[in-house]
């Protein structure tokens, strides 16, 4: 189990031989925004970093805290992208906006999510935003980039994707309500959207296997999004347990240390890492029969149709 100083130590020795892209999204706030700026850190700047998200005012702020290299030979860019993830359309927009500014993507990460328990939404496409922004944007996102992502692996540069979300926290799949039309609960959304991303890392590293695919479990970690269930019974409780769970979670700094750990190890394949970024293999796995190649097409089908 590495420490945050072990972490910190391995991510200092970071040094790329080219420019590298990076995608954060979802990256405006909380564990993807601490991540991105950790990267920055680390790169001294020296990038092309893109923050994805719809807070641009926020966006602009993180931007404008990146180290900017010095220098007549100094390259770097650092830019936000506006976009609704909650609608595919949106989401293929920015890919295809992506694909125009750069021919090459190293790492993409992902963080877009809903911290609530709160009641079904649907947007006007007909998903859930819970099942959108933990799921099918994500696999769009990562469809479509594959391009960027191929192009910098023929390039013998890093090629990474990174989902944060809940890797070995919930295996079992309702195979037969993909897309939680028949039967949904805010619960049951959160768990099966866990469900789904082990299972997209599975199937794109089978797919792709000259690229990393990580899922990725940040555990509890002191964010914004911790005051955001959204279910009355959390304001009930919240101020007999908040204490106690504050010094449990974990430094939103100390976060990113372990996310960027886990994004830079790894050459290719799938990996499935806890907080603090130990690999934990196969553990609690979703087991059902076909699983995979039943969600890809269920995926495939659905978003095509956007």
């Amino acid at each position: 189990m590495p420490s945050v100083s072990a972490a910190h130590s391995s991510n200092a020795k970071f040094r790329p031989s080219y420019i590298p892209v990076a995608v954060f999204v979802g990256g405006t706030s909380g564990i993807c925004q601490a991540t991105a700026e950790a990267f920055a850190r680390y790169t001294n700047g020296k990038a092309h970093i893109f923050i994805v998200g719809r807070n641009r005012p926020a966006a602009q702020k993180i931007i404008a805290s990146f180290p900017k290299p010095q220098g007549p030979n100094s390259q770097f860019q650092h830019e936000f992208i506006g976009c609704d993830l909650r609608m595919m359309k949106n989401v293929r927009t920015l890919t295809k906006t992506l694909l125009e500014r750069v021919s090459t993507i190293n790492f993409l990460v992902f963080r877009q999510n809903v911290p609530t328990l709160g009641p079904k939404q649907e947007s006007s496409e007909g998903i859930d935003i819970r099942l959108a922004l933990q799921y099918y944007s994500r696999w769009v996102l990562i469809n479509d980039l594959l391009p960027g992502l191929r192009k910098a692996r023929e390039l013998g540069q890093d090629a990474k994707v990174m989902s944060i979300l809940a890797a070995g926290q919930y295996s079992k799949l309702d195979i037969d309500d993909l897309g939680l039309k028949k039967n949904f609960t805010p619960w049951k959304a959160l768990m099966q959207t866990c469900a789904y991303n082990e299972l997209m890392v599975a199937e794109y590293a089978k797919r792709e296997p000259d690229i990393a695919f990580t899922h990725i479990y940040p555990g509890f970690v002191k964010t914004p999004g911790i005051y955001k269930t959204g279910h009355w019974i959390f304001w009930v409780i919240y101020p007999i347990l908040f204490p106690f769970l504050w010094f449990l979670a974990t430094p939103v700094k100390d976060c990113a240390e372990s996310m960027l750990f886990a994004l830079f190890n790894g050459e290719k394949g799938m990996f499935r890492r806890n907080q603090t970024g130990d690999d934990i293999g196969m553990s609690n796995f979703p087991s059902a029969e076909d699983a995979q190649f039943k969600l890809w097409e269920h995926t495939v089908a659905l978003t095509t149709e956007l």
